[in-house]
């Protein structure tokens, strides 16, 4: 093993009270959509592209709609994760400076861009994160993006960390061990590896 990738939502935090709380009254308040968003609608949606999310959460709008709202939420959700933050999962922070002692650690998520660099803003991680990379830096799926950054880094036996079917999926797709958080919001069928909380890692990850 010669670096980690770590997913975000599901992984390194838990931000869907705070974003479910924040995209529900912008659609209500200047949409009049009588759509109510949940933190769990939120975690079965969360590691998709946004188009994809937007496309289940508002299906009456046009595709063009669908998109101007999304760009919207997001902002929405940033401004609220950069006032509140959001909660880390258990003992993240020591476990990453371990980590970060063993190998280069790496950020691959399915995120607008700012994202990434917000959460390690409000964590306090960015010290302890090499590169990452995101759809809206790349324009590139989680794959293309986990496959471009072993290729920038010269890496030989990368692991990714992620929590869902998505992750692992892009996984094979790029080739690399997958790793998953079962804290998190999905599913696994026959991951790699399984870890039951953060910790756990120091384990596996030697």
């Amino acid at each position: 093993m010669d670096g980690i990738i770590f997913d975000v939502d599901g992984t390194i935090w838990d931000a869907t009270e705070v974003v479910a709380r924040t995209w529900t009254h912008y659609v209500k308040e200047h949409m009049q959509l009588n759509t109510v968003i949940t933190a769990p609608m939120l975690k079965s949606l969360f590691g998709q592209l946004l188009p994809d999310i937007s496309r289940q959460l508002f299906p009456s709008l046009s595709q063009e709609d669908q998109l101007k709202l999304i760009d919207i939420l997001c902002k929405k959700e940033h401004e609220a994760l950069k006032k509140e933050g959001a909660p880390v999962y258990e003992n993240m922070e020591e476990v990453l400076k371990e980590l970060s002692g063993r190998f280069p650690l790496f950020i691959v998520s399915n995120c607008q861009a700012g994202y990434i660099e917000l959460v390690m803003e409000k964590t306090g991680f960015a010290p302890m994160i090499t590169d990452y990379l995101c759809p809206g830096i790349s324009g590139q799926a989680k794959a293309e993006n986990i496959m471009a950054l072993v290729k920038k880094h010269h890496l030989h036996a990368p692991v990714y960390v992620g929590d869902t079917k998505g992750d692992f999926e892009a996984c094979q797709k790029a080739g690399v061990d997958f790793i998953f958080a079962s804290y998190g919001y999905g599913t696994v069928e026959n991951p790699d590896y399984i870890i039951k909380k953060p910790a756990d890692l120091l384990t596996i990850c030697r």
